[in-house]
């Protein structure tokens, strides 16, 4: 799956560790998406929530895209990627 970047960005403390958000469009799709990142050492333990970016969709667009997140390493590493390259050192 395809996917442009519209928008990334992190930050760090350590009470939250990385905390994160990227928007982007998924190629397909009829909506935007903006998933929200958080990782205590910024390492292979992520958390995140996928939400549409500006109004809601069609659930199983939404539903979808969180299946290939799950599966494909690379598509959610290139997510990872974007925000941390935004991290404010």
């Amino acid at each position: 799956m395809q996917i442009t970047i519209l928008n990334a960005e992190m930050t760090y403390s350590k009470e939250e560790g990385y905390v994160g958000k990227v928007q982007f469009e998924a190629e397909g799709h009829t909506n935007p998406y903006e998933i929200a990142l958080q990782s205590k050492r910024g390492t292979r333990d992520w958390g995140y929530g996928l939400f549409f970016l500006h109004e809601s969709g069609k659930e199983e667009q939404l539903l979808a895209l969180e299946e290939q997140l799950e599966e494909d390493d690379e598509l959610f590493d290139q997510l990872v990627e974007a925000a941390k390259a935004k991290l404010d050192k």
